[in-house]
């Protein structure tokens, strides 16, 4: 069994390191750019005055950096040929995710937008494999090039990890279909251009079949925009959505009627170990800079880093950190083995570890930085109160904790997964 990682992948990272450094870096310092880094970001960053939402020139500069990176060749690294991309697999990505949030806060991957120079286009995919021919020719080069954005609408208010027991419904209208119902957490609505709605079209409540995605218009006649949701990391482009009487026609079903939810699962391990991925990364980021904070801090005449309450908890996230690390770089060097079903299937169980460890690990990893570094620690001068307000949410989205211990035990237990007894 060979370790290494490929030289093919830390040829790339001096490439995209050195693209940061050429361009991105003076980008970052220019006009002032830095605000939305530095101590001011989050008032930098926030329209208050505007229901939160990011502030136009704040999410500009994100713009021109994923253009810039898009000229480069990064932006599109992981997407397949087809698209501009090299389709580099999920141990590249997982490498390159680690690698970009061990270097800090930066526009060369912003923690609040999940942006960065080498992007991640589940949707594109989504597209690519459930999309109608029409469909893709409609959507697809527009999304790549910015020009067209589309939500995803799932969760509702009171539903959130029971996505089965959704209340929105869609029914049978004509030659399309009516929508009736409300969705929460619909994040980027205040500039898509579109949205998947999941609805219940047949079967009763808590039944997985019977759930179809449907690609709304934002600007559709019945579709508003109820409220943003302020959160713990702001600015906020979380809505509350409401679709009274919305009608979208026949051609608006994105995949297969009644079975919408494949959709929802398409693209969730991608995602997941890519987010395990950059936990990883920012706790090691929190690690290294309390470490050199330890030693040069003296107090009481002697350095920080001379005390064992200091080193034992950093000893403990650095050996930790080191055991997350491997389980991720394991399990997405299996999936790039796999088709998707063969994952759902044989890995999901890996995933949910990496991604709930990852997660957890970065926050407390995060916690301890603020304390090593003391007052200095806690004051938005330094990044690790950014960092765990960003990091924290993932503990409860995309799958909550207790969801993925749930697939693990599942997968231990038999209930689902390699284990499950054949029926």
């Amino acid at each position: 069994m060979d370790f290494a990682i490929p030289k093919e992948i830390t040829d790339l990272l001096v490439r995209i390191d050195d693209f940061i450094e050429r361009e991105i870096k003076p980008l970052e310092q220019q006009d002032d750019n830095i605000r939305f880094f530095d101590h001011r970001r989050e008032w930098a960053r926030t329209d208050f005055e505007h229901g939160g939402l990011p502030r136009k020139d704040w999410e500009a500069l994100l713009g021109e950096m994923r253009r810039r990176a898009d000229k480069a060749g990064f932006l599109r690294l992981a997407l397949p040929e087809e698209f501009g991309g090299k389709n580099i697999g999920n141990l590249a990505m997982a490498i390159i995710r680690e690698h970009l949030a061990a270097k800090g806060l930066g526009l060369h991957n912003d923690l609040q937008n999940e942006t960065s120079v080498v992007g991640n286009f589940p949707q594109v995919l989504m597209f690519r494999d459930f999309g109608t021919e029409e469909q893709k020719k409609i959507y697809l080069e527009k999304m790549l090039e910015g020009k067209a954005r589309i939500a995803f609408g799932l969760t509702e208010p009171k539903h959130g990890s029971d996505a089965t027991w959704m209340e929105t419904r869609a029914v049978k209208d004509g030659n399309g279909w009516r929508i009736n119902g409300e969705k929460m957490w619909n994040t980027g609505v205040h500039t898509a251009t579109h949205d998947m709605v999941f609805v219940r079209t047949s079967g009763p409540d808590g039944d997985a079949r019977g759930l179809t995605c449907l690609i709304v218009p934002m600007d559709a006649e019945g579709v508003k925009i109820e409220e943003y949701m302020w959160t713990f990391n702001m600015p906020t482009d979380h809505a509350r959505v409401s679709f009274t009487n919305v009608w979208v026609p026949d051609g608006a079903v994105f995949g297969p009627v009644d079975n919408g939810l494949v959709l929802a699962r398409h693209f969730v391990h991608e995602n997941r170990i890519r987010q395990a991925a950059s936990g990883v990364g920012a706790a090691q980021y929190c690690i290294n800079e309390s470490i050199d904070y330890a030693n040069t801090r003296k107090p009481f005449g002697k350095p920080l880093s001379r005390n064992q309450a200091i080193q034992w908890p950093l000893v403990e996230l650095q050996t930790e950190c080191e055991m997350v690390r491997w389980l991720i770089y394991r399990t997405a060097w299996e999936m790039d083995r796999m088709t998707g079903p063969e994952i759902q299937l044989y890995l999901s169980d890996k995933v949910s570890m990496c991604n709930y460890r990852g997660n957890r690990l970065v926050c407390d990893a995060a916690d301890q930085a603020m304390q090593v570094h003391g007052g200095m620690g806690y004051s938005r001068h330094k990044p690790f109160e950014h960092i765990y307000r960003h990091h924290r949410r993932y503990r409860i989205t995309e799958g909550s904790e207790e969801i993925q211990m749930r697939n693990v035990a599942g997968h231990m237990f038999g209930y689902i997964g390699k284990n499950r007894p054949r029926q």
